[in-house]
């Protein structure tokens, strides 16, 4: 038999308000205390809830990621900052580039890529000067239960499976950035030894 403490509190806490309320059935009707039975509210409840779990596992996924850094010394740590003034908006930052995930508007989430430097950052991480900046979007849509799945372009999608991805591709995208300025560098330093070597000083 199931007990109370088999169930997550996102998943029972309706059943607390159902029993307040039928103790004290003028409350709810005067407070609202059936507003967990509002879509809208649903809604709003369940993209704190997933980005909360969205944040959760990215932070997961830059401890052990940085864990390899070595303090920063082997490659840029991957850092993880709040968004003021939001209720669960977040982004991950790493040499001049961030990922914004940030609640859009009313049953949306928006995963997009932006630098610090001039210009906009292309998602795949090629001609970061030219590319444009577009958000990906995870839409809610609310099922026949008053459940909520998120879905991109129209497929169901779990958290891991956005964290995963898009953690991956941030990495990847911020690599080849930096990796590109160290080749660029090593190339013109054995043209610089070259050229010396033919007596010519650059």
């Amino acid at each position: 038999m199931a007990t109370s403490k088999d169930f997550s509190p996102n998943l029972s806490g309706w059943i607390h308000d159902l029993a307040r309320a039928e103790n004290h059935p003028d409350a709810e009707r005067l407070l609202g205390l059936g507003a967990n039975l509002d879509p809208h509210q649903i809604v709003e409840e369940e993209t704190v809830r997933f980005l909360s779990e969205l944040r959760e596992r990215f932070n997961e996924f830059s401890r052990v990621f940085n864990s390899y850094s070595e303090a920063g010394g082997r490659f840029a740590e991957v850092k993880l900052y709040s968004v003021a003034q939001t209720a669960a908006d977040f982004m991950l930052y790493r040499n001049q580039i961030k990922l914004v995930v940030s609640n859009a508007a009313h049953g949306v989430i928006a995963l997009s890529f932006a630098s610090h430097a001039r210009g906009p950052f292309g998602f795949d991480g090629a001609n970061p000067e030219s590319a444009g900046s577009k958000a990906q979007e995870l839409l809610a849509q609310i099922g026949p239960f008053r459940d909520v799945k998120w879905t991109f372009q129209g497929e169901e999608v779990k958290p891991e499976q956005i964290a995963k991805y898009y953690f991956a591709e941030f990495v990847r995208a911020t690599r080849e950035r930096r990796a590109s300025t160290g080749q660029n560098q090593a190339l013109l330093e054995q043209i610089k030894a070259l050229l010396g070597d033919n007596g010519i000083q650059f």
